[in-house]
């Protein structure tokens, strides 16, 4: 036995004078101080160079964007779908429906074939368009992008920012409900997505982004949005007036009643609405980080006193506190705190929410009844006023003390964003930010919707639009009551 003992620790010790030099080239790879420091950069969502720990998604910041993603999916199927889908007659109720559908499928068609390469791409080194490098998502796979999160998979990211890209057009939907048909608006959305969506978030959000003042070191105006101010309500908001003037009003608007159908529909959907756009908020943090929790934090409060306001100034003016006016409010908070959620504090929320209930009220009241447009459901009120104060209040109340990104020596110091944070200015590019969004939108919508017109027509006919869009265009009805 002692013999065999011997011969087995012969053969040990050959094998590990053999071995040895590939076990201390192996023992070469990340030291215990690098895997510390790889695990530091995780819990701080930093950039983990120097730790060898890279090209690997974290796993506690990767379920928290595949959570978020599947939440902004819920605000608009189905969120959006029954907020609108409550708001319009009944017998237009499917037609909200349909087209949201619609425009989730042919989005996230766009964004896989090259939408997401034209915004997130950088291979065009373009401050108007991102590249073409990630046609098919090519190279989209579960190690992390860093260009933009240190520790998310590329490929949770896209489908985080596919999701954005899905309710913007569909917010458009709320100025043209109950008078367009659905394959104008499926024209519509598709060419509307590369002359405004694709250009302007690749600007705001894009690596080479020209208003890119976060992550673009070289961005011309160093503004700030933090969740889509800009990219998602301003665009649609203002799109969607432009269309509705273009489509012109519903038959008999102004002469006969049009309320909402169910108020029951709206307030769920109002719900699934908030709910949601925590993922909306506090996953454009793209971590479970610090900035995430002030975004979820700002979000609710300013959310809460805009629905609060609204319904207190209704109750002021009419004597009555409706739930359309709670739940509108609501939205308008949500709209108004998107651009800022991570970068203000909570004081900053809830003077903002105090605000989104009040200008976005009097733009669907007094506004709308003077200019006499048909913004069937206040989507330029809500959306492109409320959007458009949010992103100029987030150069107000941008507080370098909230998000340190807004000081960055790597970014912010060279762009100048550092600057204007610390001097109290960053309301300066918001303005032009705001301005080149205005510009964009509404001039792309105008051409867009005079071609279409052109070619195919805009609205259903007389006789459609009477019977109603669920039965003309997808031959349904959202209600059959039995008859006994």
């Amino acid at each position: 036995m002692n013999t065999w003992m011997k011969l087995g620790g012969l053969v040990t010790l050959a094998i590990a004078l053999l071995t040895g030099p590939l076990v201390a080239q192996e023992a070469a790879g990340p030291t215990l101080e690098q895997r510390i420091a790889g695990v530091e950069a995780y819990v701080n969502n930093v950039d983990p160079a120097g730790s060898k720990v890279v090209g690997i998604p974290g796993p506690g910041h990767n379920a928290w964007i595949m959570a978020s993603a599947a939440l902004v999916l819920f605000m608009t199927l189905p969120g959006l779908a029954l907020f609108y889908g409550g708001l319009v007659r009944q017998k237009n109720v499917l037609s909200v429906l349909a087209q949201c559908l619609g425009i989730a499928g042919a989005v996230t068609i766009l964004w896989f074939l090259c939408g997401y390469s034209l915004v997130f791409g950088t291979g065009f080194n373009s401050p108007w368009l991102g590249g073409i490098e990630k046609l098919f998502f090519k190279g989209v796979g579960p190690a992390p992008n860093t260009t933009y999160c240190y520790w998310v998979s590329e490929n949770v990211f896209a489908m985080f920012q596919l999701m954005f890209a899905i309710i913007t057009p569909a917010l458009i939907i709320g100025a043209i409900a109950e008078r367009m048909k659905f394959s104008a608006l499926m024209a519509f959305v598709i060419a509307w997505m590369f002359v405004v969506y694709f250009p302007l978030a690749h600007m705001v959000w894009g690596g080479t982004g020209l208003m890119n003042g976060v992550w673009n070191a070289d961005a011309k105006i160093p503004a700030i949005d933090f969740a889509g101010g800009t990219v998602v309500h301003m665009s649609s908001g203002w799109s969607a007036l432009i269309l509705c003037l273009i489509l012109g009003p519903r038959l008999g608007f102004r002469k006969e009643a049009m309320p909402p159908h169910s108020m029951v529909l709206c307030m769920a959907g109002t719900g699934m609405l908030w709910f949601g756009w925590y993922g909306f908020n506090a996953g454009s943090a793209l971590a479970a980080d610090g900035i995430a929790a002030t975004a979820f934090t700002t979000t609710t409060l300013c959310t809460a006193t805009a629905s609060f306001t609204w319904a207190m100034i209704e109750y002021i003016v009419r004597q009555k506190a409706s739930v359309l006016g709670f739940c509108s409010g609501a939205v308008g908070g949500l709209v108004v705190i998107t651009p800022a959620a991570g970068f203000v504090d909570a004081g900053a929320a809830m003077l903002m929410g105090v605000a989104a209930g009040a200008v976005p009220f009097f733009a669907c009241t007094a506004l709308k009844k003077a200019l006499h447009y048909d913004d069937a459901l206040d989507t330029f009120g809500v959306h492109a006023v409320g959007g458009t104060l949010g992103a100029l209040l987030t150069g107000v109340f941008a507080n370098p003390a909230t998000n340190p990104n807004l000081v960055s020596d790597a970014y912010a110091a060279k762009n100048g964003l550092k600057a204007l944070a610390e001097s109290g200015t960053v309301w300066v590019p918001q303005l032009q930010a705001i301005g080149i969004t205005l510009v964009l939108a509404i001039v792309g919508t105008t051409v867009i919707a005079l071609v279409i017109k052109a070619i195919i027509g805009l609205r259903p006919t007389e006789e459609d639009e009477v019977q109603g869009l669920d039965l003309a265009n997808h031959g349904e009805e959202g209600y059959i009551l039995a008859i006994k």
